[in-house]
This record gives structure tokens, C-alpha cells and sequence, in this order.
């Protein structure tokens, strides 16, 4: 292998690194919030961040894909089923007519990944299609289109499943989304499911796509929990659940960014500054008399986040503290968060104690 690809695989391991990261940051605050604060929380927010996520994504995303010309049953299977598969998501996608499309989650999931399926009630399974699938028909303007849930993969089922149908008549706000336990997916064929071009969409912009998707995925989330619980309460959620995922998946992440990361402050201050890399930004590691500073300029995550609060900052921070922890707890990290001249910067300054 030649050096310039061995450095292009190496960029699209670290990209996958950081979609792992951001995917397990999700679905820790998921668990977070049913453990800390219930189900019935834990159900308002998913919604919510579905709805987010509907309101963002749907239509620009229809568009984008080439799909705003279907049929739409078919157009919003086909897009979950392609949109997914740049997210990395396993889903499958089989026609039945123009009004009536199905889709599949196979396990495992990643939102619910590992043993983290046994904690998700079915509610906040439930909510996740009210949110989005529900109200496709809602966003395309067509009160016709409904979505039907035939299996769920909390309760046991095999995976995830239903099918997008247009029918008759107008539906009623709670008929967006009926469930018919009794149906089974067809047999996903996938010679007959849509492709992306691979000429525009190579494995380099797969894979960064993905990590996009992973992090819009926080994203979303982030102002959600700020309007639902006040800023606060959220700051405290968001860390929280930020502090132990990192504690969780730094050794993970650390493998997947390709660094060699000693155990003292040097080498943490080298991975947050090849972590910054890995998520879009500019960052650059220089020592200081006590120690290292990493400067990130720019904040790729928070760009374009609506309702940006300064809470933020400190929450999204959980992460690195958590990070610190699982690398050596007797470093000493601190951390700032500015603005100069429009534009934000993050920086650590790391030192041993």
C-alpha cells in the first residue's frame, strides 16, 4: 500500500471513529434520560428530537437523493433506506406498489447498540417513529400518508419494521401511525433497492457523511434538551451522559483515530487535538511553560445549531472529561470556550499535577 493511501485509510478509520463516538454519545443520553429522569421524559425527548430532525433533513434530504419526483409512500421509504445506508445504518426497502413502500431495521441497530437495547422502553422506540415517520405525509403536504409499525426490535421483535401507505381518505392526527402486528415485511431483494452513484458518492464521502450523521444526531439534541428542561438542568444531562460515554469508548475512539497517545499530559493534548481533526476542525497542539495547549478553531459541531446557548460549551465538554479519566485521572485539564472575531474557539490546557 502506498503511503498516500495508507493515509487515506487511516482518515477514513478516524472518521468512523469519531461516528462511533458521536453514535454512542446519543444513545447514552437516551439511556441517560429514562434512568434519570423516566420513561415519559425519555419519550418526550426522542420525539422532539425526531421532530428536529424531520423538520431539518426531510425535504432538503428528498431533494438531495432525487427523490422528490416519487411517488411518496415510495419517496420516504426510499429515503430512509438510502439515508440510512450513508449513516451506516443496515435498513432494507422493498416496493409493494406506489402507494404502499416498507422499510426494515435489521438488529443490531446502532441506536440501540449492545446490551443498550435491553434498556429502551418501548415508548421511546414508539416516539422515535412519531416524531419522523409519522409525519412524513405531513411534510410533503399529503394528509393521505400514513405509516404503519409491524415489529419493533424492543419488544423482542426481529427488527424494526412497517411500510409507508396512502390511503383513501384524509387521516386524523393519531392515525399517522397505527401498528399491525399481524403483518410481516416482505423479503428484502436487494438487486431492487435504489444505489446511491458511487461516482458521487465514493468511500471518502461515505464515510464523512457518516460522520456527520453521527454527529447531527447530538446536534439535534442539544437545543432540544435546553427547551424541555431549561438550560440548567440540561447542562447538567448533557455532561453527565458526556462524562461517561467518554469514559466509556475512550480507548475505542483512540484506537480508531491511529495515535500513539503516552499516558501523561503530552499525549492526551494529542489525542484531543487529532480528535478535533477527525470531527472537521482546525487544531493545532503547542507546549506552554506548564504544560500543552490545544487550540480548536472553529467548532464544527456547533455550527448551524439553533438556539446556541452557552451551556453548550461546558456540556459538550463532558466528553474530554470523560476521555481524561479513562486515559490517566491524575492529569489536570482546563477548559475554555471563546469567540474572536465571529468565530469560536475551544481550547484545553493540559499538565500533569
Amino acid at each position: 500500500m502506498s503511503n498516500q493511501n495508507h493515509l487515506e485509510q487511516q482518515q477514513l478509520r478516524a472518521w468512523n471513529a469519531v461516528a462511533h463516538w458521536y453514535h454512542s454519545y446519543f444513545t447514552g443520553l437516551v439511556l441517560y434520560t429514562v434512568s434519570r429522569l423516566g420513561p415519559a421524559k425519555a419519550e418526550e425527548f426522542v420525539y422532539e428530537v425526531f421532530c428536529h430532525q424531520r423538520r431539518e433533513k426531510f425535504l432538503p434530504g428528498l431533494e438531495k437523493l432525487g427523490l422528490d419526483q416519487l411517488p411518496h409512500a415510495v419517496a420516504a421509504a426510499q429515503y430512509h433506506y438510502l439515508s440510512n445506508h450513508i449513516g451506516g445504518v443496515s435498513v432494507e426497502y422493498m416496493y409493494e406498489s406506489d402507494r404502499k413502500a416498507w422499510i426494515r431495521y435489521a438488529a443490531p441497530r446502532w441506536i440501540w447498540s449492545g446490551t443498550a437495547l435491553c434498556g429502551i422502553p418501548p415508548e421511546v422506540s414508539r416516539a422515535m417513529l412519531a416524531g419522523w415517520h409519522a409525519q412524513n405525509g405531513v411534510m410533503l403536504k399529503n394528509p393521505r400518508l400514513g405509516f404503519v409499525c409491524t415489529k419493533q426490535t424492543v419488544d423482542g421483535q426481529s427488527g424494526l419494521e412497517g411500510y409507508y401507505f396512502e390511503y383513501d381518505r384524509d387521516l386524523a392526527p393519531h392515525e399517522r401511525l397505527r401498528f399491525a402486528r399481524h403483518e410481516d415485511a416482505p423479503d428484502f431483494d436487494r438487486q431492487a433497492a435504489p444505489r446511491l452513484p458511487t461516482e458521487t458518492w465514493p468511500a471518502a464521502r461515505l464515510a464523512k457523511a457518516h460522520r456527520n450523521y453521527a454527529m447531527e444526531y447530538v446536534r439535534s439534541a442539544y437545543p432540544v434538551a435546553l427547551q424541555l428542561w431549561g438550560p440548567d438542568e440540561a447542562a447538567h444531562h448533557l455532561h453527565m451522559a458526556a462524562r461517561l460515554v467518554g469514559m466509556q469508548f475512550f480507548h475505542e475512539t483512540a484506537t480508531g483515530l491511529g495515535g500513539t497517545y503516552e499516558s501523561d499530559a503530552k499525549g492526551f493534548a494529542k489525542f484531543l487535538c487529532d480528535l478535533a481533526i477527525a470531527q472537521g476542525d482546525r487544531a493545532a497542539l503547542k507546549p506552554v511553560p506548564d504544560g500543552y495547549l490545544v487550540r480548536q478553531e472553529g467548532w464544527a459541531f456547533a455550527e448551524g445549531l439553533p438556539s446556541f446557548h452557552p451551556v453548550f460549551a461546558r456540556a459538550f465538554n463532558g466528553l474530554v472529561d470523560g476521555a481524561m479519566q479513562a486515559h490517566n485521572r491524575r492529569l489536570n485539564v482546563r477548559f475554555q470556550h471563546l469567540e474572536e472575531g465571529g468565530s469560536q474557539v475551544l481550547e484545553w490546557h493540559v499538565s500533569d499535577r
